[in-house]
C-alpha cells in the first residue's frame, strides 16, 4: 500500500459501503435476503439518506440488488457472474502467487487463515471455514502489493460468497479446500511460488466446476439476477 492511500481516509459513504461488503463475505447476509432501511441505519447509526446512497454503491457493484416497490435485496449472482468470478480469480491470483516476494508479510496471514481454517473444521463450524478460506485468498492477493488489486478482489469474494450461500451445503463446499489451502502454504513457505501458482490454477478450475455443477441442479439463473 502507498503512503498516497494511507493518507486519503475512506468517506462515511465507503467506509459503510466496505462494513457491508464484509458482511457478505463473511456469510451474514445472504443471497436473496432483503435488508431493512430502518434496522440497517440503526444498528450502523447512519441516516437513511446516508444508507440509500450506500446502496446505489453496491447496486452497482452488483451485491444488492433494488427492486421497485419492494426494496433492496442481498443479489443472488448467475452462472455467467460465477463463471467470470473464476476467470478473474485464476488471472489475479495465480499472477499474485507466481510473482510474489519470498519474505511477503502476506504469507503469514496465508498460515493464520489455515490455521483459522482447520480449527473451524475440528469444530465443525463449516461458515468459519468458508469465512477462514476467503482470507487465505485474500492473502494470496495482498502478495501483488497493489491496492487497487486487493480492492478488487475484496469485492469479487463478496459475490463469490453469494454464489457459495446459495448452494446451502457449506461442509461439502469447503471441507475438501482445508488442505488444499494448506498444501499451497507449504510450497510457497518453501520457496515454490511457481509451483503454487499452478497447483493453484488446477484447484480454482475444480472448484469452478463444483460449484458450477451443484448451482446449476439449483437453477441458478433463477431469482433475483445478479452482478
Amino acid at each position: 500500500m502507498t503512503s498516497s492511500n494511507a493518507s486519503a481516509p475512506l468517506t462515511l459513504t465507503e467506509r459503510v459501503a466496505e462494513q457491508i461488503r464484509k458482511k457478505i463475505t463473511d456469510g451474514e447476509f445472504l443471497p436473496g435476503q432483503r435488508l431493512s432501511e430502518q434496522a440497517l441505519s440503526d444498528s450502523l447509526d447512519i441516516s437513511r439518506n446516508t444508507l440509500r446512497e450506500v446502496f446505489r454503491v453496491l447496486t452497482k457493484d452488483g451485491l444488492l440488488k433494488h427492486m421497485p416497490n419492494r426494496g433492496v435485496f442481498v443479489a443472488v449472482p448467475g452462472i455467467a457472474s460465477i463463471i467470470d468470478i473464476y476467470r478473474v480469480r485464476r488471472l489475479i491470483e495465480c499472477q499474485a502467487l507466481a510473482q510474489a516476494y519470498p519474505r511477503h508479510p502476506a504469507k503469514k496471514r496465508m498460515r493464520v487463515a489455515v490455521e483459522t481454517a482447520r480449527a473451524c473444521r475440528d469444530a465443525s463450524d463449516w461458515l468459519g471455514v468458508g469465512t477462514a478460506n476467503m482470507s487465505f485468498h485474500m492473502a494470496i492477493v495482498e502478495l501483488a502489493d497493489s491496492e487497487r488489486l486487493n480492492l478488487l478482489f475484496a469485492q469479487v469474494l463478496a459475490e463469490l460468497r453469494l454464489a457459495f450461500g446459495l448452494l446451502q451445503d457449506p461442509e461439502f463446499l469447503h471441507a475438501p479446500y482445508v488442505d488444499m489451502n494448506q498444501a499451497i502454504l507449504e510450497l510457497v513457505e518453501s520457496g515454490q511460488f511457481v509451483k503454487a501458482a499452478a497447483s493453484l490454477n488446477d484447484y480454482l478450475v475444480h472448484s469452478e466446476r463444483i460449484v458450477l455443477a451443484v448451482y446449476a441442479r439449483r437453477g441458478g439463473d433463477a431469482g433475483l439476477g445478479g452482478g
